[in-house]
């Protein structure tokens, strides 16, 4: 699991660890093993002189991009081009001092002829650094900047200095200005915007350790990776049973929504539940028996809930849809037993569910988190499904806050967020291809989800470790190519049993 920290968290530990060493100690450990990275990214042609360029804000940032230039010159050792382009009006003065001293070429790029010498130089460089903002940085650059990081070389190896400049360092605004790097080289320990949605900005993580102690310290962030199934994920023993291993309700469909329910169910009895109760009207009911004949119809005792994959709650669709499926929805969600509410079900959602201990997991998209805010939070009139794409984990977090509930915000990143006040950090995964964006597959995950809640994990976990799944299995599907929901749900057993088999999960 990568687990991340918060700016205030990191800057407390740097200063902790700062007491009783040299004013510059920290920044020279993290100069060095920049410059050892970069170093292991030069060409490797013994014909060319390789040119690397740093382009250098005005912080601390700044200064570790400088010095590791002044490191890399004594680390190399053979003919090596190294240019610093300033990008303000100041640059750290002990580390403009050293790359001087090893004979860098600096240009200062707020004055026209800097500025010219700086495009015509990015255009040419093998590797760029981008020192320009750190975890002090903020979502955005300026327009000089931006202009100079679009004249940086197509084949340019761009290292990001800590964090990507231009992206939030807290990695809750996913916006795409600014610099996307091949690789980011952080210092202590990852940030925020190394795992939440901004990641992808980040390209391969490295992490330098410069002795800062976060054992302690809670992460504010956190990304399951493959070897973390095996940690998490419910593997029977031989006194297992169905019922120890988890039984499983699910409330969904309705009509005109027959394929919901069968995409949830097989998804459910693919991942290992011991038993799926599939309560719905007949035309549905119809479809479950014929695909998954392991199922189980009518109410009776389970130990977790799914309520709501094509579920209708409009009071127009009651004739048609039923009303006992949705008072059989309303009885689940009144309920304490852990419970996955998706799609129609979100609608019946007025504030948290009444019994406090219950266990909750939302699973909206955008579009339907905005509709679910915009109805209980007496505090926004209109809410869209832009501003929740322009700020999910806030979105997500005020959700959490209000119904006192787990949010799994679906989307190409899919946040996983806890209640505020639970001191549980954030988590986020993008481990499915863009294929996987498809009819049918937020049923698949509402299924999956809701069996790892039946086996008895937390919100947390059952949210996170099902994205982590269901994005695998979306690519183990049909690598590379269009992928169709029920094939997802198909794959799990397979997906499952090759993460577990995983020579490092076995360790």
């Amino acid at each position: 699991m990568i687990h991340a920290w918060s700016v205030d968290d990191v800057r407390a530990a740097e200063e902790r660890a700062a007491r009783g060493l040299p004013d510059d100690e920290l920044m020279q450990r993290a100069a060095q093993g920049l410059a050892a990275v970069v170093a292991a990214r030069l060409p490797a042609d013994p014909h060319t002189q390789p040119l690397v360029v740093a382009l250098v804000g005005g912080g601390n940032n700044g200064g570790d991009a400088l010095h590791a230039l002044a490191h890399l010159a004594a680390l190399v050792g053979e003919p090596l081009d190294l240019v610093a382009v300033l990008t303000g009006p100041q640059a750290h003065e002990a580390g403009l001092a050293a790359a001087r001293e090893v004979g860098v070429e600096v240009h200062d790029a707020t004055t026209e002829p800097g500025r010219d010498a700086a495009v015509e130089i990015l255009g040419l460089a093998d590797v760029v650094l981008d020192g320009v903002y750190g975890i002090g940085g903020r979502a955005g650059l300026p327009d000089l900047v931006a202009a100079l990081v679009d004249t940086i070389a197509e084949d340019a190896h761009v290292v990001a200095v800590d964090v990507p400049s231009g992206a939030d360092p807290g990695g809750e605004v996913p916006t795409g200005e600014g610099v996307w790097a091949d690789e980011t080289v952080t210092f202590g320990g990852p940030k925020p915007v190394h795992v939440l949605g901004t990641a992808d900005r980040c390209g391969l993580l490295t992490v330098v350790d410069i002795g800062l102690d976060l054992d302690e310290v809670t992460p504010a962030a956190q990304r399951l990776e493959h070897d973390d199934l095996a940690l998490l994920w419910p593997v029977p023993g031989p006194q297992d049973d169905k019922y120890s291993r988890g039984v499983l309700g699910v409330v969904a469909g309705g009509e005109s929504y027959t394929g919901a329910p069968a995409l949830c169910v097989t998804a459910a009895v693919e991942a290992g539940a011991g038993m799926v109760r599939y309560v719905g009207p007949p035309g549905p009911t119809a479809l479950v028996r014929q695909l998954v004949p392991e199922a189980v119809h009518g109410a009776g005792r389970v130990q977790a809930w799914v309520v709501g994959p094509g579920l209708d709650p409009a009071p127009e669709s009651w004739d048609r849809l039923g009303l006992d499926q949705v008072a059989a929805a309303r009885r689940a969600l009144d309920g304490d037993l852990p419970c996955v509410v998706d799609a129609g079900a979100l609608d019946l959602l007025d504030g948290p569910r009444e019994h406090a201990g219950a266990r909750t997991l939302l699973t909206p998209h955008a579009g339907e988190l905005a509709r679910l805010i915009s109805r209980v939070d007496p505090d926004v009139t209109e809410l869209t499904r832009e501003q929740v794409s322009a700020e999910p984990v806030r979105w997500a977090r005020r959700a959490a806050q209000l119904l006192r509930c787990t949010v799994l915000l679906k989307g190409g990143t899919t946040y996983v967020v806890p209640p505020p006040g639970s001191g549980l950090p954030v988590r986020a995964q993008a481990d499915a291809p863009a294929w996987a964006g498809t009819a049918g597959s937020g049923d698949v995950l509402a299924g999956l989800a809701g069996a790892l809640l039946a086996a008895g994990l937390d919100p947390l976990d059952a949210g996170s470790l099902a994205a982590l799944v269901h994005g695998v299995a979306a690519h183990d599907a049909n690598p590379g190519g269009p992928v169709r929901a029920l094939a997802i749900a198909q794959q799990l057993p397979r997906t499952v049993a090759r993460l577990l088999a995983r020579p490092e999960a076995r360790r």
